[in-house]
C-alpha cells in the first residue's frame, strides 16, 4: 500500500517589472523581480483522486502576483514576499502554508553629465537580492534575506596549510594564494507573528542588507584568510552582532581556483611561486564551503 507523503505546487519564474513615477521630482524608480510561489495544504485529492476542486491554478497565482504588485509596494522584497505569501494562506482556507521566493535584479541609476539620470539605468553586476518568505497558518511569517551571485576576488592575503596530509592528498600547502568566490549569504529573521509585524520591520530590511554586504566585502578584503571556513565564520559573527533581529546567518562559498602555469619549458621562464604572474582560471571541479551560525 502506498500513500502521498508530501505535496506542493505553484508557479515559478514569474517576471515582474514595476515603475514608480515621481512626477513632482521628475524621476522614476524601477524594480525588476523574478517571483516563485509554492502552496501546501489540503490538496492531496488533486493527486490521488484527480480532484481539481482543491487546486488554485498556477495561472491564478501568476495573476495574483501581478495584482498585488500593482496594489502594494514591491520594495523591500521582504515585505512584498510576505504580502504574497500571506495572501494565499488568508484567502484559501485549505492552504496552510505558502512559500514565496523573490529575486530582485539590479538596475542602477546612470550618471550622465555628472548627475544621476532621472529615468535611465544600467545593470552593473549579476548579483541579486533574494528573499524567501513563508507564511504558515497558526505560526506567522518566516523570512530569509540573501545576497546571491556576488563575485569577488583578492589577489593575495589568503593561505591554506596545515590540513590533513595522507596517501590521498596531493594539494600543496600555500601561504599566499588567489582567493575568489561567488557569495551566497543569507540571514534568517526571527519569526514574525503576522504581516503587520513584517510591515513594522520594513526599515530594518534595507539596513540589514547593506550591513551584510558591507561586512562581507570588508571582511573578505581585510582578513588575512587562513581558510574560507574561518573567514566566513567571522562574517557570520559580525552580521549577528550588527542585526539583533536576525537569528541565523548562512554562507555558501564556492572556491574558484586559479592555478599557476609552469612556463619553464620556454627558456627556463619562471612563473611559479613568488614569480607567478600568469594563471589559468578553473571552472570545475571547485571547493564548496558552507556554514550556518546561529544565536
Amino acid at each position: 500500500m502506498v500513500k502521498l507523503s508530501a505535496a506542493r505546487y505553484g508557479k515559478d519564474n514569474i517576471r515582474v517589472y514595476k515603475v514608480h513615477r515621481n512626477n513632482e521630482a521628475g524621476t522614476q524608480d524601477v524594480v525588476e523581480m523574478t517571483v516563485g510561489v509554492l502552496l501546501l495544504g489540503d490538496i492531496e485529492t488533486s493527486y490521488t483522486q484527480a480532484d481539481n476542486s482543491v487546486v488554485v491554478a498556477t495561472d491564478t497565482m501568476k495573476n495574483t502576483v501581478y495584482l498585488l504588485a500593482k496594489q502594494h509596494p514591491v520594495s523591500p522584497p521582504e515585505l512584498f514576499g510576505s504580502i504574497v505569501a500571506s495572501h494565499f494562506v488568508e484567502t484559501y482556507k485549505h492552504i496552510h502554508s505558502a512559500q514565496v521566493k523573490v529575486i530582485v535584479h539590479k538596475w542602477t541609476r546612470m550618471t550622465v553629465d555628472g548627475k544621476l539620470h532621472p529615468h535611465s539605468f544600467l545593470r552593473d553586476g549579476a548579483d541579486t537580492r533574494n528573499v524567501e518568505a513563508v507564511a504558515t497558518e497558526g505560526k506567522g511569517v518566516d523570512v530569509r534575506s540573501a545576497i546571491a551571485g556576488l563575485l569577488v576576488l583578492k589577489s593575495t592575503g589568503s593561505a591554506f596549510h596545515g590540513f590533513i596530509r595522507d596517501e590521498y592528498a596531493t594539494l600543496p600547502e600555500v601561504s599566499d594564494r588567489i582567493l575568489s568566490t561567488e557569495v551566497d549569504c543569507g540571514w534568517s529573521w526571527d519569526t514574525f507573528t503576522n504581516l503587520k509585524d513584517v510591515q513594522a520591520a520594513v526599515p530594518k530590511f534595507d539596513d540589514a542588507w547593506n550591513i551584510a554586504k558591507t561586512i562581507t566585502l570588508e571582511t573578505f578584503a581585510k582578513d588575512e584568510s587562513a581558510s574560507v571556513q574561518n573567514t566566513m565564520y567571522k562574517m557570520c559573527e559580525q552580521i549577528l552582532s550588527a542585526v539583533p533581529m536576525v537569528k541565523a546567518v548562512d554562507y555558501s562559498l564556492p572556491n574558484k581556483h586559479y592555478f599557476e602555469i609552469d612556463l619553464s619549458w620556454y627558456n627556463g621562464l619562471k612563473n611559479t611561486g613568488k614569480d607567478a604572474e600568469v594563471y589559468a582560471p578553473q571552472s570545475d571541479p571547485n571547493g564548496l564551503i558552507q556554514c550556518t551560525v546561529s544565536r
